[in-house]
């Protein structure tokens, strides 16, 4: 085998007793976890937003940021219900580039893993403590997922893992809500086999253990777009993408073998939805609820909208030291999301 191994990492529950969390976190977590699975099951009608940077790069940022979102929840608590986006762990289209905090703390310095998985307990550990929000994260490496378990409220799975095994398999035992993203090649079929992949239970191997799991009834779609074969970008967020994919679920609910439950969709604004034009984020979350005003049965489907947002307009190089800017894909700068939360607030 031609790998240097460099050193024993530790597991997660002994990262987990170096760095534990309070019962006042256990409690903030179940709460919220309950609430989030209300608005899946449509027993609570508040609409989500999952809802921050495209990579979380710096702790002080992303929490200062998160904290602004605080104060904004407070004033929408009764439309809107907001989960932040602390994105730890970044795929990469070729492989190259700024991997996420998991690898590289500072993102100017080497991949230092011991200190990326400490990173990331830290930055969502301290969320919780300072704004009362447990977080989305990305699962972009199934295994990683119990470093921070205990503090996730909603998992993401990527348009390139969305067909791997080992994230379905997983996203059957998480215990949260997980979004599957239709790939990159805008396949939905791969996405909704991926939900019912998830949705069932499950005996396979993780983390050296043999494990069983009951499946997950809250993983659903989300629509990010996609590149068609001449290489542009194909938004799905619309009226009749929505209307498709709500047709596909109907299709797999009237199979025995296939059936979902709690049919559900969070419609991504970037990506190749907005073909990474940051600004459009705004113009597309008022189009899709635009789609909800006009079917009662859209309205129940959409459960919400994934935004990439920062403190500061746009994207920056890593040298650059803007504070607040992403280092990944561009966002949208904080006066225009704050405004854009209380416009969507006022249209729910």
């Amino acid at each position: 085998m031609e790998m240097e191994f460099l050193r024993r990492l530790p597991t997660s529950q002994e990262l987990k007793d170096q760095f534990p969390i309070s019962n006042q976190i256990v409690a903030i977590k179940a709460q919220r976890d309950a609430q989030i699975q209300q608005i899946f099951e449509g027993k609570d009608e508040r609409f989500i937003l999952v809802i921050g940077p495209c990579s979380a790069d710096n702790e002080d940022a992303v929490v200062d940021y998160i904290a602004r979102l605080r104060k904004v929840q407070d004033k929408v608590e009764d439309k809107i219900f907001i989960i932040p986006r602390i994105y730890t762990n970044k795929p990469r289209t070729i492989g190259v580039g700024y991997k996420g905090m998991l690898h590289q703390p500072d993102p100017e310095k080497e991949s230092d893993m011991l200190k990326g998985i400490i990173a990331i307990r830290q930055i969502h550990k301290r969320t919780v403590e300072e704004t009362g929000f447990t977080c989305a994260d990305e699962m972009l490496y199934p295994e990683n997922h119990k470093y921070l378990s205990d503090l996730l409220s909603y998992v993401a799975v990527g348009a390139r893992s969305v067909e791997n095994q080992q994230h379905r398999l997983t996203a059957s035992g998480v215990g949260i809500p997980v979004g599957m993203k239709n790939p990159t090649g805008g396949d939905i079929s791969v996405m909704m086999n991926s939900i019912i992949a998830a949705q069932n239970p499950h005996t396979f191997l993780y983390r050296g253990w043999e494990v069983k799991t009951n499946g997950n009834p809250f993983t659903h779609a989300i629509l990010r777009g996609y590149v068609d074969k001449f290489g542009r970008n194909i938004p799905n967020y619309h009226y009749e993408d929505l209307q498709n994919l709500l047709e596909s679920y109907e299709a797999l609910n009237q199979s025995n073998e296939s059936r979902v439950s709690n049919p559900a969709v969070i419609v991504d604004t970037n990506h190749s939805n907005s073909g990474k034009r940051f600004e459009e984020q705004i113009r597309i979350s008022k189009d899709v609820l635009h789609s909800c005003k006009v079917s009662s049965d859209i309205r129940k489907l959409v459960k919400g909208l994934m935004i990439e947002s920062y403190l500061e307009d746009g994207a920056q190089k890593i040298s650059e030291h803007c504070y607040g800017k992403s280092i990944t894909d561009p966002c949208l700068g904080w006066e225009k999301t704050e405004r854009l939360i209380y416009e969507l607030a006022e249209l729910w």
